[in-house]
């Protein structure tokens, strides 16, 4: 069990994501909230606010792998275990979140999105 009763949750560190970023082997899902998103993002993640989570709304991995990620690590465990308990196979999530992300000195993008 995870630490938030999840089956098994699988820690990516901020190097192993943007690698999968940039070689396309991850899809990035930010479960933070619209505001948080659009005040500082990593690129190329796709928003799903956890207030309004649906695991079965996920874009289709097609191959890559799904990863969570939130500010800290917390709302995006919980959201690695919502898609657990609808009976997808997802584990992974950014270890730390993005604070995790920017101390490793990687990029963000800060601002609005663009339409």
């Amino acid at each position: 069990m995870g630490i938030f009763g999840s089956k098994k949750l699988r820690d990516l560190s901020p190097a192993e994501v943007h690698m999968g970023l940039r070689d396309g082997t991850i899809i990035l899902i930010d479960v933070r909230e619209v505001a948080e998103f659009a005040a500082e993002r990593i690129a190329g993640a796709v928003n799903m606010p956890l207030s309004s989570f649906d695991p079965k709304k996920l874009p289709s991995a097609q191959g890559r792998t799904l990863v969570m990620q939130c500010g800290s690590g917390k709302r995006s465990a919980s959201a690695v275990e919502m898609c657990q308990k609808a009976g997808l196979g997802f584990d992974a999530h950014l270890a730390g979140g993005i604070a995790a992300w920017k101390a490793a000195g990687l990029p963000t993008v800060k601002g609005p999105v663009a339409a």
